[in-house]
């Protein structure tokens, strides 16, 4: 019997039973797929490295050749955009900066110094009133009638007194020629004095009835502005009513109080022995727009504990009513002058291991680094005593990018338009506005 042959074999049976040699096949192109993956992956993460060390290879080699100067510094021929001011020479104020609050130069609460019923008010709500002017009028006419009281007494106790008089004349004669004795003689003058007593005490009655007259005729104590009205017409009143009548606040003056360290005090009151008035600024909350100038009044007699600062007054004429009670102010006090001083934006002003400098702008706009002295720096300007001459123009914005050599594309207005941070002064060297800051020693 012929050996059994997988080829020769019957096909039906050949169905029934799996192909190895095709299986095998199978198994063995797959395989080769996945090394072919693998292989691409390999090469192209190699490719890849090697594609990118050129790039980097190729961009510091155009660095380079750009720079000309192989030192990794700024490239030679590119400059860097940076906002620049002119210094000048001038005086620069010195400032002391507090927080304030506007208070009425006076203020009065009128109030009845009589009882009776309202029957007149002669003032609108918010009207400006000058001292002596009618306001309000009580019922005055139980007062009327007191006073009539008091004179009709007045009249009844002079008669009286007239016929004492008589008597005590008649007595006298009497008493001469001996016909009464003199006890009956001192009786009557005793009787004389009474009714001048009477009288004396009739003349204060009626004053007493004048005076509650005038007290029902209420008028301003003071100049200044009427607030709202506290009562109504036809209410009655009292003269111990708590609640007054109406409110009185004096705005011109007007006064500003405020507060600053207790470490400048020493400074404060020496000006103001020296000089007597010093000058006081008032700011908005913002502290941007100047409202008011004013003068310093007077210090207060001691310092706060609990913030370690002192209170001062300040007065302002307030012609054109700016302030208004109790409105928040910034307050500068002017207590010094720092006279011919070179003045820079404070941003120019840099600090480092060195000490205080600015970068200069020089010739062909390269930057110098130049160390400076500064005197006094108030707000947004500083004072330089020495290291930088009247017309050098210096640097104030893009510091970062600059040292000893870059050459700068100095410009006067950053991009957007926006304009710098003092790009010029005024004659006196001051600027637009005022200082926002405190002096620094």
């Amino acid at each position: 019997m012929a050996p059994y042959d997988e080829v020769n074999a019957p096909s039906a049976d050949r169905r029934g039973m799996p192909e190895r040699g095709s299986a095998g096949r199978r198994e063995s192109s797959r395989s080769q797929w996945w090394i072919w993956i693998l292989l691409f992956i390999v090469v192209a993460a190699v490719w890849g490295y090697f594609h990118s060390r050129g790039a980097q290879a190729n961009s510091a080699a155009a660095a380079a050749g750009v720079n000309g100067s192989g030192d990794g510094g700024q490239p030679s021929n590119m400059t860097v955009p940076v906002v620049v001011a002119t210094a000048h020479r001038g005086d620069l104020p010195v400032y002391f900066n507090g927080l304030g609050t506007v208070t009425a130069f006076n203020t009065v609460t009128v109030r009845s110094r009589v009882d009776g019923q309202i029957v007149k008010i002669n003032f609108t709500e918010g009207q400006n009133v000058k001292e002596g002017d009618a306001l309000i009028e009580i019922d005055p006419r139980p007062y009327q009638v007191q006073l009539e009281q008091a004179e009709g007494q007045l009249a009844k106790d002079q008669a009286q007194l007239k016929d004492m008089q008589v008597d005590y004349e008649r007595y006298k004669l009497l008493y001469k020629e001996g016909v009464i004795p003199q006890q009956q003689l001192d009786t009557q003058q005793a009787q004389v004095g009474t009714y001048e007593g009477a009288i004396k005490a009739d003349l204060a009655t009626i004053d007493n009835a004048k005076l509650q007259i005038t007290y029902s005729h209420i008028t301003a104590p003071i100049g200044g502005r009427v607030g709202l009205r506290l009562v109504d017409i036809g209410n009655i009143v009292h003269a111990t009513d708590t609640s007054g009548l109406l409110v009185i606040t004096q705005l011109q003056p007007i006064a500003v109080l405020f507060s600053l360290p207790q470490d400048q005090l020493p400074e404060v009151v020496a000006k103001m022995r020296a000089i007597k008035q010093l000058a006081v600024e008032a700011f908005d909350r913002d502290n941007t727009s100047k409202i008011a100038t004013g003068k310093l009044l007077t210090i207060d007699n001691q310092i706060d504990t609990t913030t370690g600062t002192y209170k001062l007054k300040a007065v302002f004429d307030n012609a054109k009513n700016e302030l208004f009670p109790n409105q928040f102010v910034n307050v500068h006090l002017l207590v010094d002058t720092k006279r011919s001083v070179v003045l820079v934006p404070t941003t120019a002003i840099l600090r480092g291991p060195q000490g205080t400098y600015v970068f200069a702008v020089g010739k062909g706009n390269a930057v110098a680094v130049k160390n400076v002295t500064l005197s006094v720096t108030t707000g947004n300007l500083a004072g330089i005593s020495g290291g930088l001459a009247d017309g050098d123009v210096v640097v104030i914005d893009g510091q970062d990018k600059l040292k000893e050599g870059t050459v700068v594309d100095p410009r006067t207005q950053r991009t957007g338009g926006s304009s710098s941070a003092q790009s010029s002064f005024l004659p006196d060297g001051s600027t637009p506005g005022a200082p926002t800051g405190g002096p620094v020693r």
